[in-house]
């Protein structure tokens, strides 16, 4: 790939002393990218199977993680999936093991065409927290691999995902299943890139508590501001969370059949799989580990998999104990119903709120935004029998 003629990356320094302007911006910016959207059909969401079609062009974002071991052995495994690249980023482990491991996982598929390209070793603006007490300290659940013969390429993640999607401009989804630095890196550094991208299909927030802390997924925990500057972009994302991921438990039955297919994808996949159910085990868990990241895989390639519902998502950044929070607002969401014909008028009616200012503020109203307009697609249910015939079948080789 020649990227002579791009800019050079933005630091971090520099990232982050842009921040605050960029967040200032972003309803402007989430405005515009909205009614540049109405003029082209590639970014109009559809429920249509992918499976047997394509192929699709996408960027994996990822930080690998037992359940970004079996995203990515899915995704490889997916002809539908044209994949540009992949692009580690700090998050379960640090990037000294997230980079290595998505080398390893690209020879064991036998997919080295794939350009794996270094992203953020930190959030933008926190210190790392990595959850190496559930993935193990080599983030495959302790489950050993030959050290990577293939090397990274040079070009930094999130200059990587500017020059494909400028390559192809409305052809390319991103599929983040870790934090989002690198994604909201790349989207800074070039103020129209957002509407330049297909979609984007995440892993991570949840509308129904967290699990690093009562309020927080971990991939938005680790990073709430590149989050939040993501949901703000105006890409249209369907973000696929704890919501659905927690009914996606990995059984023994899954590692017998990952053992029996004679192929190095689904042995390496029952082998991390093994140690992740016996882990579970040893703390005290009654259920194995739950494959969140494969499911926003395999909902991309069978949307059918899980149910969507609009809502307007923004993120906690502010809070001491509730960031990385994604909270959803929607008309037609809670415990009192409406008429159907008084849905849309809810809609039309409904302002965006957030706390009560401050006595120490010039602020005098929580009105956040006027109008209700939906930013992503959440999954509120799953078809969990579903999801792992794809992807057991996937890695199996039988489907």
């Amino acid at each position: 790939m020649d990227l002579k003629q791009e800019p050079s990356p933005l630091t971090r320094r520099q990232f982050v002393t842009s921040s605050a302007a960029a967040l200032a911006t972003a309803g402007l910016v989430h405005n515009a990218n909205a009614a540049m959207r109405m003029e082209r059909p590639w970014e109009q969401n559809t429920v249509e199977t992918r499976l047997g079609r394509g192929p699709f062009r996408v960027i994996i974002d990822t930080d690998p993680g037992v359940d970004d071991a079996f995203a990515l052995l899915l995704a490889m495994r997916s002809p539908e999936l044209k994949i540009e690249a992949i692009t580690p980023v700090a998050g379960n482990v640090p990037l000294d093991l997230t980079l290595p491991n998505a080398l390893r996982l690209v020879e064991i598929a036998g997919r080295t065409d794939i350009p794996v390209a270094p992203g953020a070793r930190a959030p933008l603006v926190r210190r790392l927290v990595t959850a190496s007490y559930v993935h193990g300290e080599n983030g495959l659940g302790g489950a050993v691999f030959p050290e990577p013969t293939t090397k990274p390429v040079a070009t930094p993640a999130a200059e990587m995902i500017r020059a494909i999607v400028r390559k192809y401009p409305g052809e390319v989804t991103l599929i983040p299943i870790g934090p989002l630095t690198n994604i909201a890196t790349a989207l800074n550094s070039d103020p129209e890139l957002a509407s330049m991208v297909r979609g984007l299909v995440m892993m991570g927030g949840s509308l129904s508590g967290g699990n690093i802390t009562p309020a927080a997924e971990f991939n938005v925990y680790v990073d709430p501001e590149a989050a939040r500057i993501v949901f703000q972009s105006g890409i249209p994302i369907t973000m696929v969370g704890l919501d659905v991921t927690r009914k996606t438990a990995l059984t023994d039955e899954h590692v017998r059949t990952l053992q029996s297919a004679q192929n190095p994808a689904s042995q390496a996949a029952a082998k991390i799989g093994r140690k992740a159910i016996d882990h579970n085990r040893e703390r005290g868990y009654l259920a194995g580990t739950n494959m969140h990241d494969s499911l926003a895989v395999a909902s991309f390639l069978d949307p059918a998999i899980v149910k969507l519902q609009d809502f307007y998502v923004d993120v906690e950044t502010m809070g001491e104990l509730t960031a990385g929070e994604t909270l959803g607002y929607s008309p037609v969401a809670g415990e009192l119903r409406r008429r159907p014909e008084m849905e849309k008028e809810a809609a039309a009616s409904m302002q965006i709120r957030g706390s009560a200012p401050t006595l120490a503020t010039t602020k005098t109203s929580p009105v956040l935004r006027d109008k209700w307009v939906p930013n992503a697609k959440v999954a509120v249910e799953v078809d969990s029998a579903r999801f792992f015939d794809l992807l057991i079948g996937r890695l199996a080789g039988t489907k």
